[in-house]
C-alpha cells in the first residue's frame, strides 16, 4: 500500500490488527483492495465485520470507560444505508428497543455512513446523549430539571418544542443531514424506559417523584476505525450507580439534590462535621441501587465496576495487550480509596480504534479530538 499515507497506514494498522485478531484469511488480498479503494477515491469502505469489530475494540481502547470487560459482548447494527433523517429517528427507535430489553440492558451501537473524503458530515446528532432531561427556567429566576442541558433545552424551543414545564421533560431527538438544519424528532415514550427513585427506609423520597433512564445512550461521539471517521455511532452500555445517584442527580451542576435531602433527613449543613453532603450521597446511592433493583433495570455498583475492570486489565495482559485509562475518569466519585482501581496506575495513550469527542453541533462541523470516548454520566 503506497499512496494516501496516513490513511493507508491507518487502514493497514487496523487490518492487520483485525485479522490477526479474528484469525481470518486473505489479508493480502484485502490490504491490497484497501489500497486500490483509496487511490481511487480518498478512502475505502469497511465491510459490516470490519465495522463490528472495530467498534468493539473502540470500546476496547476508550480510556475513560470503567465498564470495558464486556467489550465483546457489543451488539453492532450497522445502518450506513440510511439518507434522511426520518432513517435516523426510526434506527434511534429501534436501537432503544434492541438496547433496553425490558431491562436486560444490551450494549448496543448503530452505525451511521462515514465522513467524506472532502470533510462533509452526512449525518450528525445534535444530542450529547439521546436521553436527556431538560432544563425549564423559571420566572423568579430558578429552574427545574436538568441544569446541563440549560443550553440544549434553549435550542430545542427556539425550533418550536416546549416540553410540559416537569423536571424530567424528555429531550427531542435533533438530527441533521449533508449539513441542513436539524430537524427535530420526538422520541416516543413508550421507547424510553424510566425508574422511579425509592428507598427502602426513606419513604419520603418516593414522595419527591425522582426518576432517570434505563439506557445511557451517548449519541454525539466520534467512532474513528482504521482512519475512517463515524461522525454518528450511539453507544449505550448499561449504568454504573453512582453516575446516576453521584453525578446526574447529585452534582451541583446538575440535579443538585444532596442539599435537599440532607434537609429532608435533618441534617444540620451548618456543621462541618456532620459529613452531610457525604451522608447524603449514600442515601441518593442506595435509592438508585434499590430503585434499578426494584424495577428489574440493569446496573453496576462502583464496587463491582472496580473488579469488573480489574479482570478487563488480566484479561489483555493475558492477551498481549497493554491497557491505557484515565485514572481521573476509571476511579468512581464515591468510595474511591476502597476500591481496587483507585491504586494503580494507567498510561492515558490514545490507542487506535476508539472514540473520540466532537465540537457542540450548533458551533461547529463534526471534527475528532484528541480526548478518547468514555461512558459518560
Amino acid at each position: 500500500m503506497t499512496s494516501h499515507p496516513p490513511l493507508r497506514k491507518q487502514a493497514q494498522a487496523f487490518l492487520e490488527a483485525y485479522y490477526a485478531e479474528t484469525g481470518r484469511p486473505g489479508l493480502s488480498d484485502r490490504l491490497a483492495a484497501v489500497e486500490a479503494e483509496i487511490a481511487a477515491t480518498a478512502t475505502y469502505t469497511h465491510s459490516c465485520e470490519e465495522v463490528e469489530h472495530g467498534a468493539r475494540m473502540a470500546w476496547r481502547n476508550s480510556n475513560r470507560c470503567i465498564g470495558r470487560l464486556f467489550w465483546k459482548s457489543l451488539a453492532v447494527v450497522d445502518r450506513r444505508d440510511v439518507s434522511t433523517a426520518e432513517d435516523v429517528h426510526r434506527a434511534m427507535v429501534d436501537h432503544l428497543a434492541m438496547a433496553t430489553q425490558g431491562g436486560r440492558i444490551r450494549p448496543t451501537l448503530t452505525v451511521f455512513p462515514a465522513l467524506r473524503p472532502d470533510g462533509s458530515v452526512p449525518v450528525r446528532i445534535w444530542n450529547k446523549h439521546l436521553i436527556r432531561y431538560a432544563f425549564h427556567q423559571l420566572p423568579d429566576g430558578k429552574g427545574i430539571g436538568d441544569l446541563a442541558q440549560s443550553e440544549f433545552t434553549n435550542i430545542c424551543r427556539r425550533m418550536g418544542w416546549q416540553g410540559e414545564g416537569t423536571p424530567f421533560d424528555i429531550l427531542p431527538l435533533l438530527v441533521s443531514m449533508e449539513g441542513a438544519p436539524p430537524r427535530l424528532f420526538e422520541l416516543p415514550q413508550e421507547s424510553v424506559l424510566e425508574v422511579p427513585i425509592s428507598h427502602p427506609e426513606y419513604p419520603w423520597l418516593a414522595e419527591m417523584r425522582l426518576k432517570w433512564h434505563a439506557v445511557p445512550l451517548i449519541s454525539d461521539m466520534v467512532l474513528e476505525i482504521g482512519g475512517i471517521r463515524y461522525p454518528a455511532a450511539p453507544f449505550n452500555g448499561w449504568y454504573m450507580v453512582t453516575e446516576v445517584g453521584s453525578r446526574n442527580l447529585g452534582d451541583e451542576s446538575r440535579y443538585n439534590l444532596l442539599p435537599v435531602l440532607a434537609e429532608r433527613m435533618g441534617l444540620d449543613r451548618d456543621a462541618p462535621s456532620v459529613l452531610w453532603k457525604d451522608r447524603a450521597m449514600v442515601v441518593l446511592n442506595e435509592a438508585v441501587r434499590h430503585s434499578y433493583d426494584k424495577a428489574g433495570v440493569m446496573l453496576t455498583d462502583h464496587h463491582e465496576a472496580s473488579e469488573q475492570f480489574m479482570r478487563f486489565m488480566r484479561n489483555e495482559e493475558a492477551a498481549g495487550r497493554p491497557v491505557t485509562a484515565d485514572w481521573a475518569w476509571i476511579v468512581p466519585p464515591m468510595s474511591a480509596s476502597a476500591l481496587t482501581v483507585f491504586h494503580q496506575k494507567f498510561d492515558d495513550a490514545v490507542v487506535s480504534p476508539n472514540f473520540f469527542y466532537a465540537d457542540d453541533a450548533w458551533r461547529k462541523p463534526a471534527t475528532a479530538s484528541r480526548c478518547p470516548f468514555h461512558q459518560t454520566a
